[in-house]
């Protein structure tokens, strides 16, 4: 039975004291079964919880209706999922610089952003063949699943972002540029980004692949593969579903099942991503690790930050 609820999401608008939204929403967590992670900057919020379905939607309501946050938030849109456990082990509510990370500060959505394209017009959109659909997201998050057609920009960080776009697209600035991301705030950033270096016409996804991959039904959708998520359920698919992919803890990059079954891998210590990668003392340390995770599971207790193995 699925009765774990997690819900993500973000909003770019500009925040002030926000140590004290901080405070107040980490105490409101810590009173309930939510976990998971919120980050909040100057320019907006971002999170992903998940908890007990009363508890989530109670969630929802305080940051709707509170008197402290009630205009700040009241436009807040949220993709909720289901999972049979709670997919984060500790709730925590960070301050940042930025919400995603850019690494360009003055570049803000709150000044100017991309069209929004929902998930019901973006097949119509992306089946223009001199479109230039561009996937925002990062390498490994690519490799398993991506829409047809679209570019790899092959970053490992979104702040390479910008220096792919200088290199590789500026000489297409009048051309329709269509992008996504797993939840739509990379894009929301990117999008600010390429209006601010000249592209004249930037669509992205609204909401994301995760809102695409629950509204549009299998059958009419161009998705191919599966979604990484930054949780423990590693990937999804339709209608939000958990994936077949596990996770290595050591690079945490995701594995399908076949490559579970490699030699190279070794649960919680190391993958064919990286095994030629980690240090002696890094695979020292992952090995007492996954030995402590062993006499936990012996002693029935759970074990902080273990990779849940998908059978």
């Amino acid at each position: 039975m699925n009765s774990f609820l997690t819900t993500a999401f973000y909003h770019f608008i500009t925040l002030k004291n926000i140590k004290s939204i901080q405070s107040i929403i980490q105490n409101y967590c810590d009173r309930t079964s939510i976990k998971g992670t919120i980050l909040i900057a100057n320019e907006g919020i971002n999170g992903t919880i998940s908890g007990e379905e009363k508890d989530i939607l109670a969630f929802q309501d305080f940051i709707k209706y509170d008197q402290i946050f009630s205009e700040v938030f009241k436009n807040l849109k949220y993709k909720n999922s289901w999972s049979n456990k709670n997919p984060f082990y500790r709730m925590k509510v960070r301050l940042k610089k930025e919400i995603v990370a850019l690494g360009i500060p003055e570049v803000s959505p709150n000044k100017k952003v991309g069209t929004y394209i929902n998930p019901k017009e973006w097949n119509t959109l992306i089946d223009d063949p001199d479109i230039i659909l561009l996937d925002t997201r990062n390498q490994y998050e690519v490799a398993i699943g991506t829409f047809k057609n679209a570019i790899n920009p092959c970053t490992t960080s979104f702040r390479e972002f910008p220096a792919y776009v200088k290199n590789n697209l500026n000489s297409k600035k009048k051309k329709k540029v269509a992008m996504f991301c797993t939840g739509g705030i990379r894009c929301e950033k990117a999008s600010a980004f390429m209006l601010e270096e000249g592209f004249e016409e930037v669509y992205h996804l609204q909401g994301g692949i995760l809102k695409y991959l629950e509204t549009i039904p299998e059958k009419e959708s161009l998705w191919k593969g599966e979604c990484f998520v930054f949780d423990q359920r590693v990937a999804v698919t339709n209608e939000l579903k958990e994936g077949k992919y596990n996770q290595c803890f050591a690079c945490r990059h995701p594995l399908s099942p076949e490559e579970v079954q490699s030699d190279k891998y070794v649960e919680g210590i190391s993958c064919s991503y990286c095994i030629n990668k980690i240090s002696k003392e890094k695979k020292k340390n992952l090995k007492e690790r996954q030995k402590q995770i062993k006499l936990a599971k012996v002693r029935g207790d759970e074990h902080i930050g273990k990779i849940i193995k998908k059978n």
